[in-house]
């Protein structure tokens, strides 16, 4: 998809002076690998509404979502797996893995700063750490899981790249393509998104513009 690619490229040229190399190699990877379907969305979510995004705007914006997803996703995995052991010498992956996060989520928000998306990605963050502490207490959690955070926030970054409100019609729709996949990993773009999902897209956004910063989750999410 070419979208994805483009997110992915912008991600992976946003943290290419990050020192040092082993650091940056580990970034590289993980940008290589994962699903780049949260940075495609910001660039499929500014197609879907009225007005002309700037160009380099917009890749700014999706590199921003898809460091912070990747960033935030890395730490989950990270709380999950526990991977550091007795031997030091044998804990230095896990180690950088930690910093890349930490790097990921802090270019993620750089990029994201200045933009309409600014809050959101606050919101994401502080979304994600409430539920990450329901799930190590093993209580059952009302906050949204990781990737529906995600979708809404690239909803929000891609539908206000051209100045306008992000239409909650739009971030509804994203949160519930984040739902209907279920748990990580994130697949890739033709497993995640409907065809023809710019189509779907345009259509959902014709809805009422988004007032606050959640979006409710909807009951469906069939095109």
């Amino acid at each position: 998809m070419e979208e994805a690619d483009r997110a992915r490229a912008a991600a992976r040229e946003a943290v290419r002076d990050v020192e040092p190399a082993d650091l940056r190699a580990a970034i590289d990877e993980r940008l290589a690998e994962g699903s780049a379907v949260p940075g495609a969305l910001v660039l499929l979510s500014s197609r879907a509404v009225p007005g002309q995004a700037d160009e380099d705007g917009l890749d700014r914006r999706a590199a921003g979502v898809q460091l912070v997803y990747e960033g935030l996703a890395l730490t989950r995995d990270l709380v999950e797996e526990e991977p550091w052991l007795a031997n030091e010498a044998s804990d230095l992956p896990a180690d950088l893995d930690v910093l890349a996060a930490d790097v990921l989520v802090a270019r993620g928000f750089r990029l994201l700063a200045r933009t309409d998306a600014a809050d959101a990605a606050v919101h994401t963050v502080r979304e994600f750490g409430r539920e990450r502490t329901d799930t190590q207490e093993h209580v059952e959690s009302t906050s949204r899981t990781l990737e529906a955070s995600v979708f809404d926030l690239a909803a929000v970054a891609g539908a206000t790249a051209a100045g306008g409100d992000a239409p909650l019609s739009l971030r509804q729709y994203a949160v519930g393509l984040a739902d209907s996949w279920g748990a990580p990993p994130l697949g890739g773009p033709e497993d995640v998104l409907p065809e023809p999902i710019e189509d779907v897209l345009t259509r959902v956004a014709g809805g009422p513009a988004a007032d606050g910063d959640d979006a409710a989750r909807p009951s469906a999410t069939d095109p």
